[in-house]
């Protein structure tokens, strides 16, 4: 059994295009949708009841509420452990802004029957341009470990089209078999958004699980839509407080190299932002910074 775990905060938008698109996806045995609301304001929720209910075919749907805003790593951790309490033999963790390919959970289940033990990744292609890849893998620097898509911004052109052992992993979609969530644990619930996916391929490579890049399996992916857009001050806070998290825990000797080279980044990107006249998105960079040094983790107290 796959457990397909959709975190949902506002994304009444969203949502049934991402899960009109799973079940169309034809699989032999029964499955379970689990939809993990972060305390939702735009009735989402009563929205997706109304349309599914308990779902049909060979999907059946579950509604995990939350009293508050948990953040992206602790609602998909809820949602794993649900999967766990379920006897799933997968979990699909799957952005909801996104729609995949009517075959996608079967060469996903193929590819981690051909790679046992391991985690699996699909071809991520934009949604308003198919045929142009947001992310094929990915990969990480060797020295400050910065992770970038494989393919990005590159036509759908048959160069990507290998499977392939890859080093990184988007949090975008992950298929994971349960006896990997076993030993590795879940998503890490300091970070709240941003980088938790970083620090789980990064925690996979340590303990020696690989992740496998599967070209057959594609997924369409509204770049941004789950967090409202990468440039916000939200986006700028997480992302500089949760990068020096991420590398302090796995770069050792390297950690003081990487950090010449993140002072000059966000000082180089805070100049820019200034002169485009987007103080909010400073503020964010240095908000981050600063909570980052106190060791204040978990969700920002400035971003609601």
């Amino acid at each position: 059994m796959i457990a397909i775990v959709l975190v949902n905060y506002n994304g009444i938008k969203y949502n049934s295009a991402c899960i009109d698109s799973l079940l169309q996806n034809t699989m032999p045995e029964q499955n379970v949708i689990l939809v993990v609301d972060n305390a939702s304001s735009d009735g989402s929720v009563e929205c997706l009841r109304r349309r599914y209910g308990d779902g049909s075919g060979s999907y059946r749907i579950e509604y995990l509420c939350l009293d508050k805003n948990y953040g992206f790593s602790a609602a998909n951790n809820r949602g794993i452990a649900r999967a766990g309490e379920l006897g799933a033999d997968y979990v699909l963790l799957l952005n909801n802004d996104t729609e995949a390919a009517p075959d996608m959970l079967r060469q996903l289940a193929d590819c981690a029957d051909r790679h046992p033990g391991s985690m699996i990744v699909p071809k991520i292609c934009y949604s308003d341009e198919r045929n142009k890849i947001w992310s094929a893998g990915g990969s990480v620097s060797p020295i400050i470990r910065k992770v970038s898509h494989d393919g990005w911004n590159q036509p759908d052109d048959g160069r990507f089209d290998t499977e392939k052992q890859t080093a990184f992993a988007t949090g975008c979609c992950l298929f994971l078999p349960m006896q990997v969530l076993k030993r590795a644990g879940g998503l890490d619930e300091r970070f709240f958004l941003y980088y938790e996916d970083t620090e789980y391929s990064f925690r996979l490579q340590k303990l020696g699980i690989s992740i496998y890049y599967c070209p057959t399996a594609r997924l369409y992916h509204k770049v941004g839509g789950s967090s409202n857009g990468a440039e916000s001050p939200l986006c700028a806070y997480y992302i500089s407080r949760n990068w020096l998290l991420c590398n302090r825990q796995y770069l050792g000797g390297r950690y003081p190299v990487f950090l010449v080279y993140y002072i000059i980044n966000r000082c180089v990107l805070s100049l820019l932002w200034l002169l485009q006249g987007k103080p909010r998105l400073v503020a964010g960079v240095w908000r981050g910074i600063a909570d980052y040094c106190r060791g204040t983790f978990g969700k920002a107290a400035y971003y609601g």
